[in-house]
């Protein structure tokens, strides 16, 4: 439809990155995801034409290659931290580009930015990550049920390129219906607070691109115990049921937290999470905190 991808996505309070950065007489890097934080600190630098030395302590950082953004996430995290440490303006769209994320979605640098939920149109012909063109905060009562499965991971990297790359075009009916779904009822559900109208939309757009990238990942849910989950969190009442990006993560609305909490004890009555760990997670409208001690 003469762009490609466009992603919908929206910020969350869990799991959490956060790491400090200092100044130091030597580079050190302590704490999980060393290795990338070190690279990004690295390209930072050099970036920006900074010789100092630092320490970074990475105090928590979301699982990585679950479907959650948490490459961009930690990118980002370093980038912004590097910038106010040394007095320059932030850049998160120039960060992003310049540390090799944002490639296929914008979503996880306008939510670094902006949280709440954001909506991108995808690559066209213009270099840089695809640009966004909608923000919108999410009613504070709403609670998304993540489901996880830490024994699994989603498609990154080279196999990321290979399953796109071995994936038919997809039908212009359905990339219309999409299209419709978020601009039609979802957007709209969400301005009236409407969790049924825009949960259903939500569902039927996960049905879709789960349908589309099944051959890649083995089904429409790359967990199947994952999936197993939401079938049962649909069925006790749970909406805007889906998976987040290749997973194995997966995600369902509930209106309230007391919702969530009835709908978390359904699976644990069914037994379901026995190998899946479950957060109940508030809508974050707000972007990452950046503070100076």
């Amino acid at each position: 439809m003469g762009r490609r991808f466009g992603s919908i996505g929206l910020s969350l309070d869990q799991p959490v990155t956060r790491l400090t950065v200092r100044r130091s007489d030597i580079t050190q890097v302590h704490g999980p995801e060393h290795d990338r934080v070190t690279r990004y600190l690295a390209q930072m630098c050099s970036h920006l034409g900074l010789t100092s030395h630092h320490a970074v302590e990475i105090e928590q950082a979301m699982p990585p290659h679950a479907g959650l953004g948490s490459g961009t996430q930690l990118a980002l995290a370093v980038a912004a931290a590097v910038r106010r440490l040394h007095g320059r303006p932030d850049d998160p769209r120039g960060d992003a580009t310049h540390l090799g994320r944002g490639a296929r979605s914008g979503i996880g640098i306008g939510l670094f930015s902006q949280g709440g939920l954001v909506i991108d149109g995808g690559r066209g012909t213009q270099p840089g990550p695809p640009p966004l063109l909608a923000r919108a905060a999410l009613p504070e009562a709403w609670r998304v049920l993540l489901v996880l499965d830490r024994h699994s991971e989603g498609l990154s990297g080279p196999q990321e390129r290979a399953a796109f790359d071995s994936l038919d075009p997809m039908d212009p009916a359905i990339s219309g219906a999409i299209c419709r779904l978020v601009l039609m009822q979802a957007l709209p559900a969400l301005a009236e607070h409407d969790l049924p109208g825009f949960g259903s939309a939500i569902t039927a757009i996960q049905a879709h691109v789960g349908d589309y990238f099944a051959p890649s990942q083995g089904g429409r849910f790359t967990s199947p115990g994952v999936g197993a989950a939401l079938r049962l969190l649909a069925d006790a009442g749970a909406t805007g049921v889906g998976q987040s990006s290749w997973g194995p993560t997966g995600f369902a609305f509930a209106e309230n937290e007391r919702e969530a909490h009835r709908l978390s004890g359904e699976l644990e009555a069914r037994g379901a999470l026995k190998q899946l760990d479950l957060l109940i997670c508030r809508v974050l409208n707000r972007g990452a905190s950046v503070d100076v001690a």
